[in-house]
């Protein structure tokens, strides 16, 4: 069973490229505890953790690598060949738009709301209800493009 997991975590990390490293957000950020775990990454040393964390910041992750699905099949995570399971949100954040500061939550006027799943901040934006363009990006993670400011920012569903 060991040797699956190593399997599945060696073929989704050899669909890595190069990315920058202010785009980066850690595999804790990028996945839920539940996918974590199934993958097997809980069982990592904070020292393993941390240097597969910087192998992914220098390589990044390829276009049109797999997306997980959070499903597995025998212990074994399930891919999505690409992100067409999943569609672009295109929509305006309801009122002032100053940036974020590490948990913000974005409310947009269709009625969802998202979270900021990765650290950082900028709180220089001042737009009010600007569009926003919400991409599927690689093992579930979702990138929000925000117009205005030419800049982006990966964040998570919460409603």
């Amino acid at each position: 069973m060991n040797r699956i997991r190593a399997f599945a975590l060696a073929a989704a990390l050899s669909a890595c490229s190069a990315a920058t490293a202010a785009e980066f957000s850690t595999l804790e950020e990028r996945m839920s505890g539940a996918e974590f775990t199934a993958a097997g990454l809980d069982r990592l040393s904070p020292e393993q953790l941390k240097s597969l964390n910087d192998w992914l910041r220098v390589h990044g992750l390829a276009p049109g690598a797999p997306v997980a699905t959070g499903g597995s099949r025998n212990g074994v995570p399930e891919f999505y060949p690409d992100d067409d399971e999943r569609e672009v949100v295109e929509a305006h954040i309801a009122g002032r738009f100053d940036g974020w500061l590490g948990k913000t939550t974005f409310k947009l006027d269709n009625g969802q709301v998202w979270q900021q799943a990765e650290s950082g901040m900028r709180t220089d934006l001042g737009l009010n209800s600007p569009a926003v363009r919400i991409k599927p990006m690689l093992l579930g993670s979702w990138l929000m493009y925000v117009d205005g400011c030419g800049c982006s920012l990966r964040v998570r569903r919460v409603k």
